[in-house]
């Protein structure tokens, strides 16, 4: 029988999918500090566990260091769309390398569990199809894109680092497009897109010459 709970932060936890974690977490009975600085996130998502004496929410950018004690650390923290991270692409390497380095800080201190939400962006332009985990891929360190795809990567080697060196309990997810209620209308993926073109009845608008396949969540 449990009797005590997890205190769990939830880095990004104002946004889509941090929001659904903590709706997830909070329905457990579970403590859960939620941060996040609003950039892609908002209040509304999270509003209906403000009074609930479970949770904790606190604006805060992870470039910057915190001092928490807490069991487990969901690290969801990172602009995801190309239209919000190219907006300030050195803020979004930041974000993915300082604000993995605090939250492994964090983990490192305190003997929590952390979860890295990472990308399939990080095997680039595959060459291979579908991608096995063990595939190393084939990316672009100078591209307009590499702000996200080098800073998640560099986040998950920072996570293996820890674990090897410090012993830290890491887990790493590479999640694929994923969509769903709360995503951002105007992210500029391919699902939301559609959705808002059919909605106003504007033609579809297919990127390339149509032949490419995407993976989604």
């Amino acid at each position: 029988m449990k009797t005590t709970k997890n205190r769990n932060l939830v880095t990004g936890g104002a946004g889509f999918l941090g929001s659904h974690l903590i709706d997830k977490l909070m329905e457990s009975g579970e403590d859960v500090i939620c941060l996040d600085n609003y950039f892609t996130g908002r209040k509304s998502n999270i509003f209906k566990w403000i009074s609930n004496p479970n949770f904790e929410l606190i604006r805060h950018d992870v470039t910057n260091t915190i001092n928490l004690e807490v069991d487990n650390i969901w690290h969801l923290a990172c602009p995801a769309s190309p239209i919000h991270y190219q907006l300030n692409p050195i803020k979004t390497a930041k974000t993915s390398f300082l604000g993995t380095i605090n939250m492994l800080g964090l983990a490192k201190r305190t003997g929590a569990k952390i979860l890295l939400a990472s990308t399939s962006e990080v095997y680039g332009d595959p060459e291979v199809h579908p991608q096995p985990e063990e595939y190393r891929g084939c990316v672009n360190s100078i591209g307009i894109r590499s702000c996200y795809d080098e800073g998640k990567r560099i986040a998950e080697t920072l996570c293996f680092d820890y674990q090897r060196m410090h012993n830290v309990d890491i887990k790493v997810m590479r999640i694929f497009n994923t969509y769903g209620p709360r995503m951002v209308p105007n992210d500029g993926r391919v699902v939301s897109n559609f959705i808002c073109q059919a909605l106003q009845g504007k033609s579809l608008s297919i990127y390339g010459d149509g032949s490419q396949t995407r993976s989604f969540c």
